[in-house]
């Protein structure tokens, strides 16, 4: 269903039961997939791909060029899953040429009102950016991090997933899987407990990790020190694996220092 005051293009692929509400445009070389509604004043733009049973609210942008002096009109694209909702004024932009042409977000995401997505982000599938959440530029974010209100990350930062960054932070760091970080230029201030428990790993587990953890960020050593004095079995656990792989990635950016209260 199609409101008689939205502005459609002739050339835009959309499903036959994708709702668009009143006064919504829908630029050339769009797609829409089944059970996505735009519910008023959405413009989507660029060449932008959008899935299934997404929910768009009044005055979102979606697809406007990138905010980047270098971007010249290539034909980039923003691709964006399924089942997302994305609120009130979020803008997301698609890629650029020196980012791989493409912006990529998965599925169930939640873009609360204001939020920002910059050119070239990759973000995964259960990530929340509550309000007036900010990326840079080239931001990767694993799955099911929550990016707290009124925070900044700073370009080509990535954010391991399950991590959590309390509001009015400004991340410049690489963030590891399952923390918590706050702070006006947010630190590592520990395990997010929440959502190790949100994930159904057992107390048992979590108080493994919290001490190989602490290992890790022992402050007497350096962290690949560290990581290299683990025991084998330490290592073998899933959790403390895949933050030892996000810490020895060849990120452009550093990891977040640790603070322990």
């Amino acid at each position: 269903m199609i409101h008689k005051t939205a502005i459609i293009s002739a050339s835009c692929q959309i499903h036959d039961d994708v709702i668009i509400g009143p006064y919504c445009i829908v630029d050339e070389n769009v797609s829409i997939g089944e059970g996505t509604e735009l519910i008023s004043n959405v413009h989507i733009s660029g060449n932008t791909k959008i899935g299934k049973n997404n929910k768009f609210f009044p005055f979102s942008s979606i697809g406007m060029i990138p905010q980047d002096k270098k971007f010249t009109g290539e034909d980039s694209q923003l691709i964006i899953g399924n089942d997302n909702v994305i609120r009130e004024h979020v803008t997301i932009n698609p890629g650029t040429r020196k980012g791989g042409m493409k912006t990529l977000i998965k599925n169930k995401c939640l873009f609360m009102v204001g939020s920002h997505i910059a050119h070239d982000c990759q973000i995964s599938s259960n990530v929340i950016l509550v309000n007036n959440a900010t990326l840079g530029g080239h931001v990767n974010i694993e799955e099911g991090a929550i990016i707290g209100g009124n925070s900044g990350v700073h370009q080509f930062v990535n954010i391991g997933k399950f991590a959590m960054i309390g509001g009015m932070s400004g991340v410049g760091e690489n963030i590891i899987p399952y923390a918590l970080y706050t702070g006006v230029r947010s630190n590592l201030r520990g395990l997010n407990l929440i959502g190790l428990k949100r994930k159904k790993i057992s107390s048992i587990q979590i108080n493994m990790i919290k001490k190989i953890f602490k290992k890790i960020f022992n402050s007497n050593f350096t962290i690949f020190e560290n990581i290299k004095n683990l025991k084998k079995e330490e290592r073998n656990i899933d959790q403390i694996k895949e933050i030892i792989n996000f810490i020895t990635s060849n990120y452009k950016r550093g990891i977040c220092k640790y603070i322990d209260d």
